[in-house]
Formats: C-alpha cells, structure tokens, sequence
C-alpha cells in the first residue's frame, strides 16, 4: 500500500478514525535524516498490510506539529484506535519502527 499524505484537514479521519493501526512520518524536504529513513518507511508501507503509513510535511502543517509537539524531524509516532501507542525521533531501525506495534 502507498504512503497516504497527510494534512490538517484529513489527520482525523484518516488516523484518529482508522480501523487499522497508523504509522505517521513528520518529515520534511530539506531533512538529510528524513530522506535517509524514506526508503525504510515505503518498505513499511509496501510490506505490511495491518499497518497504513501516512506522511506530514512539517513545513505544510504547523498546526499537527505542534498539537503533537514536534519539535525534531523526523519524528514517527504510531496510533493504535486514535490513541498514540509509540513515538521514535531520528533514523531508526525498522524493527524498531515495527515494535512500537507489538
């Protein structure tokens, strides 16, 4: 499955409101560490069909980053039922990425 883009005005209904678990990647453009982790994340997105992979540019919307207080990109934080189950800042392992699920 494709990466979703998310935004203010979709953030609610596609995760908040998801019947599966959802994995979001605050990232932007301009971030080495963001395209460093990128290709892991599509592999997430590609490989696991229990799990839907969004993506947030941080640039295009302030208003998420600060309701869940990002303040280093790239930040990914899993929700569970619209209820955030785990957060990781930086580069990051994907079995780590895929723990914060279990």
């Amino acid at each position: 499955m494709k990466e979703l883009i998310l935004n203010n005005d979709n953030f609610e209904e596609l995760v908040l409101g998801a019947q599966k678990p959802v994995l979001v990647d605050f990232w932007a453009t301009w971030c080495g560490p963001c395209r460093m982790i990128a290709p892991t994340i599509e592999e997430i997105a590609e490989e696991k069909d229990d799990i839907i992979v969004g993506k947030v540019n941080v640039d295009e919307n302030p208003e998420l980053c600060v309701k869940y207080g990002i303040v280093s990109i790239p930040t990914l934080i899993a929700f569970k039922n619209g209820e955030i189950i785990g957060q990781k800042m930086g580069v990051t392992p994907k079995q780590s990425i895929l723990d914060m699920f279990e």
